[in-house]
């Protein structure tokens, strides 16, 4: 087939769902029959755009503000969430999460994107921010990450605005798209998986999705 078979994944860094339903994807695809005909595409969705770059607060203090619970409810809400990643394979501190602003870090990702490497570098901020409590907003840090993925040009983004843009164009079709959670999984532009619905759901979409493209 000529056109390319987008997977549009719409993400925020600092979202659990966003990191469990990228390992989802990851596992959905491995058993997708035409997994080399898939052109992953990972858009950008802030949380809290207005979020600041540190808190005081750590993240089970935040959430029990924001969602009005008890703090010890929130850190056990948080250790089910590090029992899903490790199903998964994946090893989470959340405790040692450090909440903050991830514009700058959804700018690093962009630029990722125009390399090909959207896919490593949003996994390794991931990683950082639930496995290796580092403040994702820091620029030496987000400056770090990039050069271990492999991208090339990040200092520049921090001598002016580059790749805002980018960003604020994949918040805007995810405003057009009535996207209001994350992970958000615009398959072959034309089906929607919201949420980490697990992979046996990722792989049935994906293959519907192909059939229909066969059928047309």
């Amino acid at each position: 087939m000529n056109d390319p078979f987008f997977v549009d994944i719409w993400s925020d860094v600092v979202c659990p769902f966003c990191y469990l339903g990228a390992r989802q994807l990851d596992l959905a695809l491995n058993r997708f029959e035409h997994r080399d005909d898939v052109v992953l595409r990972h858009r950008a969705f802030e949380l809290d755009p207005s979020a600041p770059t540190d808190y005081d607060l750590s993240l089970p203090e935040l959430l029990a503000r924001k969602y009005s619970m008890p703090v010890e409810r929130a850190r056990s809400l948080n250790e089910r969430l590090e029992g899903d990643a490790a199903v998964l394979g994946m090893v989470w501190s959340m405790k040692d999460a450090r909440p903050t602003n991830t514009f700058d870090a959804h700018r690093v990702i962009a630029l990722s994107r125009t390399q090909d490497l959207d896919r490593p570098m949003s996994e390794r901020l991931f990683r950082a921010y639930f496995s290796e409590g580092l403040l994702v907003s820091d620029r030496e840090v987000l400056t770090s990450l990039a050069k271990e993925v492999g991208v090339v040009g990040v200092e520049g983004l921090w001598r002016d605005d580059a790749f805002s843009d980018e960003v604020r164009a994949d918040e805007a079709d995810a405003q057009e798209l009535a996207i209001s959670g994350v992970p958000s999984m615009l398959i072959d532009g034309k089906f929607m998986v919201v949420g980490a619905q697990g992979a046996d759901q990722i792989l049935d979409v994906l293959e519907r999705a192909w059939a229909r493209r066969v059928k047309v």
